[in-house]
């Protein structure tokens, strides 16, 4: 099993970062946000779904593999961890985030402190009706979603409307797409906004510690 890590100086926990469905965990927005992470004090690993390993050994495209595969995998990646005390969170960019926060709502989950989704996929592009959420309130602990405001799989219009949890708690970036991109015309970059969801992600496991 293929392991990147990004070790944080005196870490606050470690977060096991999974990629969206596209993107390997190696991708510009991956390589980024664990480095922004790292820099803020949080240790991350990331890992490759079966399918997406299979695209990087093979060169060429694989569909996701089915939920159930995924969950296990992710399994597989908590239960392969080295033992270094550290808190263990769970998360991921789009897909990934879903995967986490599924398996944080699985009454057998491993031990785990909380959930970091980096844009979350609320529902399709276009389908604001067929959401993503009926798991969320079986979660068994705290999460953070990082949400562009422009992001297609879920604006803060449609977002305000589906109830959510109190064990979850929204931020959102000015500007930003689902990859974290601001318009041209705001004055920011992708990287202002990457640093923002690190800082918040940061800020928001430290607080969960310390009221531990």
């Amino acid at each position: 099993m293929d392991l990147l890590w990004n070790c944080a100086e005196q870490p606050a926990a470690l977060l096991v970062l999974a990629h969206g469905a596209g993107a390997p965990m190696d991708s510009d927005f991956m390589n980024a946000m664990a480095e922004a992470l790292a820099d803020r004090g949080i240790s991350v690993v990331r890992f490759e779904f079966p399918y997406m390993a299979r695209r990087r050994q093979e060169q060429r495209k694989f569909p996701p593999n089915r939920a159930p595969q995924l969950l296990a995998h992710f399994r597989d990646v908590l239960a392969a961890l080295p033992d270094d005390n550290l808190p263990i969170w769970i998360g991921g960019k789009s897909m990934g985030g879903r995967m986490a926060s599924l398996l944080a709502a699985e009454t057998d989950c491993p031990p785990i402190h909380g959930v970091v989704a980096l844009g979350y996929p609320f529902h399709p592009p276009g389908k604001p009706e067929k959401t993503r959420t009926e798991h969320l309130p079986h979660l068994a602990v705290p999460m953070l979603i990082c949400q562009g405001e422009r992001d297609p799989f879920g604006k803060p219009q449609e977002v305000t409307n589906y109830g959510l949890p109190q064990a979850i708690s929204l931020h959102w970036l000015p500007h930003g797409d689902h990859d974290f991109r601001p318009l041209k015309r705001s004055g920011l970059e992708q990287t202002d906004l990457i640093g923002d969801a690190a800082v918040r992600a940061a800020l928001f496991i430290r607080e969960i510690r310390a009221a531990q």
